[in-house]
């Protein structure tokens, strides 16, 4: 064989060699599990609690009638402004000018009573001072009895006029009750802002409430100068929410227009409490209400607008942070563990992980004995690392320990990091692996 036959065949083995190693590096990328990468980057992080409710006023007064009466004069329409004071409507009258005349003259009455009950006293009081004094001065000239009798009278007169006036007292206060009932014939505004609703007409009567039945009630004034939002916040959440913290509320009425808001109150009992679910079989949904403060609330703005509400309870700026899908938990063997599929079926959405993910995931895996982590992509393989996450923006954890800025996690699909292994290859895309930009 010759030198130049044994080059060639040299030749021709390394090239057969260099091809089944590129074909055996290309066969082991294809093997490798198709996945999603990002790098962990940092961003602006807000923990958001959701919530629905109601717009109301402030300062809001119902009123209602303490007299019965058909209304003779209504001085507003529903939608009307009014001041502090002014006149909104009157109820007939008659009736109650008739009781005040009675009582005007019932105290007359007694006023006369009382005055013919002084004479009286001072007559027997002059009577007494007579008979004291004959028989101061002659003893003979009347007797003991008839001194004694004087000074009985005047004690009986004295009685009789105390109770005149009483009398007179009594007939005062009548008088007083009849004209306060008078009184409230005319009905005024007891605060300035706007008619927000009325529920009576001309001509109709104005009913008095009882023990057992409520009253009429006429009509609503709201001062709108502060709008609050009332929104009934789920039991889990609660604890995240405090007086201070911002919002951003989103009304039906006004799809285009987003309003600002502050926490200003935080209910301490619930709603519907336990109790009132007894005996329905029904486990009952606790909430809570928290009111919410508008910023410059526009004049078009309405109570019982339904509003829903992104409360900000915690923000972290250019905090580290993962994809939201990219955690998972892993017992201490390494096995995925089943509290890591919280609907059962596929990916874990973003606003059921904003909504307190961080908490219950974190607290299922130190009472079961399993750790938080992720899988980070290091020369083909998907190494499980244990990581500490904080809180839980809309599509991003807080990364606080067990990741460095730059690493590249496997962020989906969420059926694909269930099923991986500590140390399985992956192959990804290049265009899977997103820049490292700050987002919110």
């Amino acid at each position: 064989m010759t030198l130049r036959v044994k080059i060639a065949i040299g030749v021709l083995v390394v090239t057969v060699l260099v091809v089944a190693g590129v074909l055996t590096t290309l066969q082991s990328r294809n093997n490798g599990t198709q996945v999603r990468v990002e790098e962990v980057g940092r961003r602006d992080l807000e923990a958001i609690v959701t919530a629905s409710g109601n717009i109301r006023a402030r300062r809001t007064v119902d009123i209602s009638s303490d007299v019965s009466g058909r209304i003779v004069e209504l001085n507003v329409d529903e939608g009307d402004d009014v001041e502090e004071g002014q006149i909104l409507l009157r109820i007939d009258q008659t009736q109650f000018q008739a009781a005040v005349a009675q009582s005007r003259a019932a105290l007359s009455q007694r006023e006369a009573q009382a005055a013919q009950q002084n004479a009286s006293l001072i007559q027997a009081t002059r009577e007494y001072d007579r008979m004291q004094g004959l028989w101061t001065r002659d003893s003979t000239l009347v007797s003991r009895q008839q001194v004694d009798d004087a000074a009985t009278q005047v004690e009986v007169s004295q009685a009789l006029f105390t109770a005149a006036e009483h009398g007179v007292d009594q007939a005062s206060a009548t008088l007083t009750e009849a004209e306060d009932r008078l009184s409230k014939t005319t009905i005024r505004a007891p605060i300035s802002g706007k008619v927000t609703r009325l529920n009576i007409e001309l001509g109709e009567t104005a009913i008095v409430g009882t023990m057992n039945n409520p009253g009429s009630l006429l009509l609503t004034v709201s001062d709108l100068s502060v709008i609050e939002a009332v929104m009934q916040v789920d039991e889990t959440d609660v604890p995240d929410i405090s007086v201070g913290d911002s919002a951003a509320l989103e009304l039906d009425a006004f799809p285009d227009t987003e309003f600002a808001g502050t926490v200003t109150e935080i209910g301490n009992s619930a709603i519907r409490p336990p109790s009132s679910a007894a005996g329905t079989g029904q486990t009952p949904t606790i909430d809570f209400e928290v009111v919410i403060t508008l910023e410059d609330p526009p004049v078009e703005l309405r109570p019982d607008l339904s509003t829903t509400a992104d409360i900000v309870t915690e923000i972290r700026d250019q905090a580290l942070a993962i994809p939201i899908i990219a955690l998972t938990i892993r017992d201490r063997s390494g096995q995925e563990a089943d509290a890591n599929d919280s609907n059962g079926d596929g990916e874990l959405g973003a606003g059921e992980a904003g909504d307190g993910a961080t908490e219950s995931s974190s607290a299922r895996a130190e009472d079961e004995g399993d750790e938080e982590g992720v899988f980070v992509v290091r020369d083909g393989e998907a190494h499980f690392v244990p990581v500490s996450v904080g809180i839980a923006g809309e599509e991003y954890f807080e990364v606080l320990s067990g990741l460095s800025e730059g690493d590249t996690v496997v962020s989906g699909p969420y059926q694909r990091i269930r099923e991986l292994n500590d140390g399985e290859e992956v192959r990804t895309d290049s265009a899977s692996v997103e820049p490292d930009e700050p987002a919110s």
